[in-house]
Formats: structure tokens, sequence, C-alpha cells
């Protein structure tokens, strides 16, 4: 299984560069389109194949719930990874513009974490349906307990995220010249 989500996460960023590579080196831009659009087929191919094997009579152990979060986050932040080198892409092979980063100080940073507070609580959240999709699927509670240990582990990783959004809203970071700027 863990070989599965290995070749899965391979096959993301090979079909990702090869349509980017598509789009803005050959000049393709239908055809990038086009191959951008098989990135979910990955996901499908994860989760059908870790169905599959639960069906197929294997015990539930962490690297079934670790193809559920790889289905969850990939859905989740799928769309801002691949917009995000979409604009590295368009700038190193196009002549386009470099893309602004994420911001670095103040408001802005706040806002910024809580974004990726959301993508991670969707993330979260889809991948607790998918771990009890799973098990309603197999129907077998002996056999997909193992899956149970995945909702507090989304549950860490959400309150971990909600602590760092938390913190650059109540600390937020100054940028350099900000401490001169208080002088008495």
């Amino acid at each position: 299984m863990v070989s599965l989500i290995v070749a899965g996460e391979i096959g993301f960023w090979v079909v990702l560069a090869a349509a980017l590579a598509v789009r803005y080196g050959l000049r393709l831009r239908r055809t990038g389109a086009v191959l951008l659009m098989l990135l979910p087929v990955v996901d499908l191919v994860i989760l059908a194949a870790t169905v599959a094997d639960l069906r197929g009579g294997t015990v539930a152990d962490w690297t079934h719930g670790l193809a559920a979060s790889y289905v969850g986050f990939s859905v989740a932040y799928g769309h801002h990874l691949v917009r995000w080198a979409d604009g590295h892409a368009a700038h190193r092979l196009a002549g386009a513009p470099r893309p602004a980063g994420p911001p670095k100080y103040g408001a802005a940073k706040a806002a910024h974490e809580w974004r990726m507070f959301a993508r991670t609580l969707a993330a979260s959240v889809l991948t607790v349906a998918l771990v009890a999709a799973v098990q309603w699927l197999v129907g077998d509670d002996a056999r997909t307990r193992g899956l149970d240990s995945w909702y507090p582990r989304m549950a860490l990783v959400v309150g971990i995220n909600l602590v760092i959004a938390g913190s650059y809203t109540v600390f937020p970071k100054r940028g350099p010249g900000a401490a001169a700027d208080r002088r008495p």
C-alpha cells in the first residue's frame, strides 16, 4: 500500500510537470490543460486500490488511512499547488512575471495562515469522510478498526494548524523596520 501511495505521489508530480512542460515548453495550452485534468485520476486510482485491497480481505492498517489522507490533502491543496506550480512554470518557461510569494508580515500573513488552516480543515474533513466511507464499504468492523486512529490524528493536525494560524493573529509577525518605528 505504501508503494502505491509513493507511486501516486510520484505520478502526481510527473503528470503536473508534463502538463506544464507541454503547456509552456511546447506552447500547447489545451493539451496541457487536458493533462492537468488527469491529476484527480491519480487520487481515484489510490482510493480504488485501497477499497479493493480491503474488500479483498486485508486487515486495515495505517497505510490505508494514509491513502485516504493523501487523497483528502490532494483534493484540498491540489488547486493551490497547481496554481503555484503554474505561476512558476509561466515565469521560467514563458517569461511571465515572477509570482508573488505568500505574505511575510502583519495582517496579510495572518490572513494567509487562516486560508491555509481552511485548506487543512477541508483536507482533514475529507480524510475523515473517506476513512468512514471505506469502513462502511468494507462493512467489517474487525478488519477496519485500524482506521479508527485516523480520527484523532486529523483532529491533531487541525489543532496544530489552528494554533499556528491563531498565533499569527494574536502575535503578528512584524516587518524588518517595525521595531524601529515604535521608538518613544
